[in-house]
């Protein structure tokens, strides 16, 4: 069988809860026995972690994005992968980065409202291993999960 990745990757990324075999067909032009093949390896070797659709925030009631950089009290800082998968258990975090530089930690949330955000700084953030937050607010998204979002306007 044929080696496919370099030709899959990028398509998976736009999008979709799941690989399009025939989408996939034609973009690649192979068949759909090897398209499978790969893709089913890709998943044993921990290339493809998940499928998974890609949603619109506003329109399911999650349309205040947040990036929240933070800065770990020191002796926190002995262990900032801990915080990090702490705070990524929470269902409004889409992502946590250990960082370099001035901040330790970059997260990014989706919630409804200005308000659910200060509620969830206040259980999330202000507890004793994180020393400042700064928070910067997505006024518009054009990108994300790799699939462009575009710029309609509301």
């Amino acid at each position: 069988m044929k080696h496919l990745q370099g030709k899959l990757v990028p398509l998976i990324k736009q999008g979709g809860c799941g690989p399009k075999i025939v989408e996939l067909a034609r973009a690649t032009k192979e068949p759909a026995a090897t398209l499978h093949y790969n893709l089913r390896k890709m998943e044993r070797e921990g290339v493809i972690r998940a499928y998974k659709a890609v949603l619109d925030p506003a329109k399911i009631g999650e349309g205040f994005r947040v990036l929240a950089l933070i800065t770990l009290k020191p002796e926190s800082y002995v262990d900032p992968e801990d915080v990090a998968r702490r705070m990524a258990k929470h269902p409004q975090v889409e992502s946590v980065d250990v960082c370099t530089g001035d901040w330790d930690l970059a997260v990014r949330l989706q919630v409804e409202s200005q308000e659910a955000y200060y509620l969830l700084m206040k259980s999330l953030f202000l507890k004793k291993s994180v020393q400042r937050v700064k928070s910067l607010v997505a006024l518009r998204t054009f990108k994300s999960e790799f699939v462009e979002c575009g710029s309609t306007a509301q």
